[in-house]
């Protein structure tokens, strides 16, 4: 609806009522009270409000209520029109329209005869389960808070750890029909414009009746869809997302979800984790190498053992090989089938482990492992040596810290047990070759998906300091590629060292 057709609140309150019950007729949640207000019961008065959403009690709208029945009509009047409720985040609209969308806010609007604008007063707000420990993302050192499904609190938790008045927050709207709040979170001096533009452009450039999750917004707004690489990182965690920020990446925060869009984006930040920053150089160093070993194997390990079993062996030891050879006798099925059992019945194991409650999903994903394994095992039905393949495979993509990065590498490991089973070790090196090929071209934002494997150049090579080998805190002192290029300079010592 344009501007010019909006319908302006009127003084007569009977034609507000009729406006309002118009877009809330048939809706039990929403209260509709009129009433009497002033010191002589004179002012007649509506107010409505979504009920879970506001509490009468001993709160900023019953305060509102019991100061405003203490004056004359008159006094009620001049205080509406000079705004001296006393409330700092009162706010007055002039139109139906813009009463409609305060309402559906979560808080209580006022309408009062004579007065032309509608009142929304501040009070509770929609209910929503409040700031818990983070259930992913786990570290070893660091805090434990994670964000909620208030956007407005995520906010206030990135604000918390950078009290800068330099951290900006956009409002955005998403979903002609759920009208979500979407936030882009960023440090104005950091960030680089040209960015912070082409992420509300790519969040306005489609039209869908509602958004439920920001996972619906990365679908959305990535330029490549049909890549298994995740261009948007993801993050549960306050910390990383103040990092980020200090990074000069935008934070995208959708209302409803605990899910905080990190962007741009690239390879070495999803292997990358908050307490490798808390910790000593040397552990964090180690602990990247294992990631990017994990995310490695986790992708190829169940197709290099197919090209390794059924095409020319000279690669391996003879011993080795009898050993494979032994392990498999009696094993009706060929080794492609017996990796394919596995695999499913564990890809099977996680997601039943995802649908039951807590406790039981993690002895059903580990009990049933174990049990499936060994009784496949004494049936003849897959080698002993498989078991330990896939466990192992498993267990590397369990390694990597994000998820949604972790699942492209559960979904490419089907690709190299096909090619693998099809055409051996040359499998194994065309698959690695489509995989780099398509990793090349991947960008995020502009910042190629392999940085600094590529471009290192790009930032004077000073991301390479912050790579597989994590120098000593003290020696990174640039910001990523990501930040503005006249704010790359981030720590600064008093001395020479």
């Amino acid at each position: 609806m344009s501007e010019n057709s909006k319908r302006p609140v009127s003084t007569d309150l009977t034609q507000n009522i009729v406006e309002m019950e118009f877009y809330f007729h048939d809706c039990a949640d929403i209260k509709k009270k009129q009433m009497k207000l002033g010191r002589n019961q004179d002012t007649a008065c509506y107010l409505t409000f979504i009920e879970v959403s506001v509490d009468m009690g001993a709160s900023a709208l019953g305060e509102t209520l019991k100061y405003l029945n203490g004056l004359t009509r008159d006094e009620i009047l001049c205080t509406l029109q000079e705004n001296a409720l006393g409330i700092s985040d009162a706010t007055y609209f002039p139109t139906i329209e813009e009463a409609v969308s305060g309402l559906l806010t979560g808080e209580a609007i006022l309408f009062v005869d004579g007065f032309d604008r509608a009142v929304k007063i501040p009070d509770g707000g929609y209910p929503n389960m409040g700031i818990t420990e983070v259930d992913s993302e786990k570290v070893i050192r660091g805090s434990n808070e994670g964000f909620c499904d208030s956007v407005k609190q995520n906010a206030a938790l990135i604000r918390k750890r950078i009290r800068s008045p330099r951290v900006k927050v956009r409002g955005l709207k998403a979903g002609i029909r759920s009208n979500t709040n979407v936030y882009l979170v960023y440090v104005e001096d950091l960030a680089n414009p040209g960015l912070v533009k082409e992420i509300e452009k790519r969040l306005q450039d489609f039209t869908i009746d509602g958004i439920l999750d920001s996972g619906m917004l990365e679908q959305l707004a990535e330029k490549k869809w049909y890549s298994p690489f995740p261009q948007f990182q993801t993050t549960q965690r306050p910390d990383r997302a103040a990092m980020a920020v200090l990074e000069g990446r935008v934070i995208v925060m959708c209302d409803n979800s605990p899910i905080g869009l990190i962007l741009p984006t690239d390879y070495n930040s999803f292997i990358r984790t908050s307490d490798d920053y808390y910790s000593r150089f040397e552990i964090a160093t180690f602990g990247r190498i294992l990631r990017y070993l994990a995310s490695f194997f986790a992708m190829t390990l169940p197709g290099f053992y197919l090209a390794v079993t059924n095409f020319p062996t000279q690669i391996l030891p003879t011993t080795l090989l009898l050993s494979f050879a032994e392990a498999r006798q009696g094993v009706p099925f060929p080794a492609v089938v017996e990796v394919l059992i596995m695999e499913l019945s564990f890809e099977l194991l996680r997601e039943a482990g995802v649908r039951l409650p807590g406790a039981m999903g993690n002895t059903i994903g580990i009990v049933g492992g174990l049990i499936i394994g060994q009784a496949a095992v004494e049936a003849n039905l897959v080698s002993p040596i498989v078991v330990i393949v896939i466990s192992f495979t498993a267990l590397c993509s369990f390694a990597i810290p994000n998820e949604e990065f972790a699942t492209a590498f559960r979904i490419l490991k089907f690709f190299f047990i096909a090619v693998c089973a099809w055409l051996g070790y040359f499998g194994m090196l065309l698959g690695l070759l489509a995989v780099l090929t398509h990793l090349s071209h991947l960008t995020s934002f502009g910042i190629p998906y392999l940085m600094p494997f590529v471009g290192a150049d790009l930032n004077d090579y000073e991301d390479e300091r912050d790579f597989i080998w994590r120098q000593p805190f003290r020696k990174l002192r640039k910001r990523p590629i990501y930040a503005n290029p006249k704010e790359r300079t981030k720590l600064t010592f008093s001395k020479k060292r």
